[in-house]
């Protein structure tokens, strides 16, 4: 019998609790700068942005988080996810190392980002916020985010870069399908959008300017 590739959990074995690296580091990292100020972030500059949940994650000492049980009941919808041993990597590389590899293709949206799209989305309906807005490159995130959004009865918006926008049918579908609205970035339903508009009509958008709009 050959060697054992693929390895699931059961059901019963999905973590209840987050692992916060950071305890585990020699030092912690720097804390992210204000872009406006050029000084660290406090809870008072990400509070018009998140709910003070979310804020308290960031800033945790601690090494676990609790997973609230209403997240792990979506969750149960496609994870645990598979690992693989790279058996044929190892040989090609002629190395003693064991390679493994998560693959998160499984879930709905199909990556791995609805394991922190779920969470945000339960996080906000708790805080009682009615719609997300968010921006989407090429459209992964946007449709972890309208899948978690459509778990929890939340309006989401979406500004996806124009030229994934134009190339990206099937990933605007997938977003309509779970009741996003999804623009096309720039767009003229912000000022920012208007503004870049009025500068480059043809403009094919960035992530930059998709988050400006978004915030």
């Amino acid at each position: 019998m050959s060697e054992r590739t693929k390895f699931i959990l059961d059901e019963s074995q999905i973590p209840s609790a987050w692992y916060n690296i950071i305890p585990d580091l020699p030092a912690p990292p720097p804390p992210p700068l204000h872009p406006g100020t050029g000084q660290p972030v406090g809870p008072d500059d990400l509070a018009p942005l998140f709910p003070m949940e979310l804020i308290r994650q960031e800033v945790t000492g601690d090494r676990y988080v609790d997973v609230p049980g209403e997240v792990i009941d979506v969750y149960r919808l496609w994870r645990p996810t598979p690992l693989f041993r790279a058996r044929r990597l190892e040989r090609l590389l002629n190395t003693p190392a064991r390679i493994y590899y998560k693959y998160e293709g499984v879930s709905p949206a199909g990556s791995h980002k609805p394991n922190t799209a779920v969470p945000q989305a339960y996080y906000n309906k708790r805080a009682g916020i009615k719609r997300l807005a968010t921006e989407t490159g090429a459209g992964q995130w946007g449709s972890a985010l309208s899948l978690a959004c459509q778990m929890f009865g939340l309006e989401c918006t979406v500004y996806m870069v124009r030229v994934s926008y134009d190339q990206k049918p099937y990933r605007r579908m997938m977003m309509h399908t779970w009741g996003a609205e999804v623009f096309a970035s720039p767009s003229p339903h912000t000022n920012s959008g208007r503004a870049i508009l009025a500068e480059t009509p043809d403009s094919p958008g960035s992530l930059g300017i998709a988050i400006s709009e978004a915030v």
